[in-house]
């Protein structure tokens, strides 16, 4: 194990696992609630994009499938293309588990490079995994894009 930072964000979901992995894996449904399009054919060992939706197509993130395991585990690594990498990047592990018509969607991120980004990634799953639940909730996601609303602590 690593001495590095890690997130680990939970939330319940009222749908099945099969419409969580879809809304995780399908490049249009990711753009509706994260403004970014995942792609991929989500293959271990496979490469994967987290591409703008602003025609730009520019990849903000890229990694690799590490594990795919429909519709209960996905596990990618997450690095950003323009920056320098020293090391291994980050993993991003998605856990769907169903219960009684609900399911438990658990988002941890390890190996991060420290408590500054440990802080970003707090902040971007929480809006962003908020957007997902009310999509497959209410069929919309949020009217606002959460990752934009200020911290609060500055008035």
């Amino acid at each position: 194990m690593t001495d590095k930072p890690a997130f680990v964000y939970v939330t319940y979901i009222e749908c099945t696992p099969e419409k969580v992995w879809q809304a995780l894996t399908d490049a249009d449904l990711t753009a509706e609630y994260w403004g970014h399009s995942n792609v991929s054919d989500w293959q271990p060992g496979s490469a994967w994009e987290h591409r703008r939706t602003d025609g730009s197509d520019i990849a903000d993130v890229v990694g690799t499938v590490v594990e795919s395991e429909a519709p209960t585990r996905l596990v990618t690594t997450w690095a950003d293309p323009r920056a320098e990498h020293s090391g291994e990047p980050s993993r991003v592990t998605f856990g769907i588990q169903a219960y009684d018509g609900i399911v438990r969607l658990t988002v941890t991120h390890e190996n991060l490079a420290d408590e500054a980004e440990r802080d970003a990634a707090a902040a971007g799953w929480a809006a962003v995994v908020s957007n997902l639940k009310s999509l497959l909730e209410t069929g919309s996601p949020l009217p606002r894009e959460p990752w934009l609303m200020p911290d609060g602590n500055h008035r």
